[in-house]
């Protein structure tokens, strides 16, 4: 649905240029900012994207040092007051996508819930999903009544998943007619992606996309649960049409993304870059499809899908800005099904190296020791005579 009488402010949309910067701004794209770097507001001007980016290259400067390091942090977390640890935060990012490992190790340093959830939403993904959607100050959007904008700016700056989710319903019974209610169902389901209720936010999600099936923001979300296991588990009766759902909503959003316009003096080489990178996440999400679908059959590995899903994930890799451990990780499970065992070592070891602090590169070490294993098993093994 093309949303009419609407002028989004546009923002730098890199997805690891903050990703994700779930995983999760996207220039160009429909829909209003994420809560993860709700933008100030501004005149009753359209924001530049170069001025914002300048701005942003400023502070970064100012800081000396870029996205913090969960070292970094918790130093920070124990020697100052959690208001400064936000401030920092927010305005430099962090470079590490938050976990249950690295909460407890945070907690542990004395975090408190407020800077959890800003940590949570300054990780790479949270922030290439922010990108997403255009930054909005009080006149991000035209045409829409003041009391609607103001009650939008709320949901969209409020951090609290349990908050954002009662803003959001209650926008949704005050303003059912309302040419944002995509965007904020958007935010809803973002806020489910943060409690990890899959259940809401496939319904949260749903909602968004019968309103706009052309929402990004939404697709990408939608795009990357509906091939998790645990989403799978629980709709073991739909499995093959959930991943149908996945791969036609995920072609639905590379599509969307190809045809999003250039910036203001932005080289094509560089336009290129960027897309690509946004897309990046959308090609996770579908060698996850891919995996799945290989994995489903009682024949064995399907070596068709196991090559779709190598194809798929080594793109995810190759075009993203800040690669997702988890897509190295995946890509070295599908290298290992096809018998690939070096590949398979290879997409591990940049998988443990890119997360690191985390299980992933517990999990990675212990795959690379069992190929390594299976490896030297083949060498000592007697030759048939």
């Amino acid at each position: 649905m093309r949303i009419k009488q609407i002028f989004w402010v546009l923002a730098a949309f890199v997805f690891t240029g903050v990703l994700y910067a779930q995983r999760g701004g996207m220039q160009g794209v429909p829909v209003p900012s994420q809560p993860v770097s709700p933008t100030s507001q501004q005149s009753q001007q359209q924001i530049s994207v170069q001025s914002q980016a300048q701005t942003e290259q400023k502070g970064k400067k100012a800081q000396g040092s870029g996205e913090m390091s969960e070292k970094e942090l918790t130093k920070e977390i124990k020697s100052s007051p959690p208001e400064t640890v936000i401030k920092d935060v927010k305005e430099r990012g962090v470079d590490f996508n938050m976990d249950q490992d690295t909460e407890k190790k945070l907690r542990k340093a004395k975090a408190t819930d407020a800077v959890i959830d800003a940590v949570k939403q300054a990780g790479p993904k949270a922030r290439e999903q922010a990108k997403l959607a255009p930054a909005q100050g009080q006149a991000g959007v035209q045409g829409v009544p003041p009391e609607q904008a103001q009650a939008f700016g709320a949901i969209k700056g409020e951090l609290d998943p349990d908050k954002a989710i009662a803003l959001v319903d209650d926008f949704a019974k005050k303003y059912p007619n309302s040419v944002v209610l995509s965007y904020v169902y958007a935010f809803g389901a973002n806020a489910y992606q943060q409690k990890g209720d899959l259940e809401k936010l496939g319904e949260y999600s749903d909602k968004s996309l019968k309103l706009d099936p052309d929402n990004i923001m939404t697709l990408v979300m939608r795009v990357n649960i509906l091939p998790q296991p645990q989403y799978l588990n629980d709709h073991e009766a739909d499995r093959d049409k959930v991943l149908q759902e996945a791969t036609s909503e995920g072609n639905h959003a590379l599509q969307l993304i190809s045809k999003l316009p250039k910036l203001t003096n932005e080289a094509d080489a560089d336009r290129e870059k960027r897309l690509a990178d946004v897309a990046s996440q959308v090609h996770g999400s579908l060698g996850m499809v891919h995996l799945e679908l290989a994995t489903g059959s009682l024949a064995g590995p399907d070596k068709a899908e196991l090559v779709k899903a190598e194809q798929e994930f080594n793109t995810a890799v190759t075009t993203a800005i800040h690669p997702d451990p988890r897509d190295y990780f995946r890509l070295g499970e599908t290298y290992r099904m096809d018998g690939k065992l070096d590949d398979a070592i290879q997409a591990f070891t940049k998988a443990g190296e890119l997360g690191q602090g985390t299980m992933i590169k517990t999990y990675a070490d212990q795959q690379i020791a069992e190929m390594n294993k299976r490896k030297a098993q083949v060498t000592t093994a007697p030759n048939p005579k």
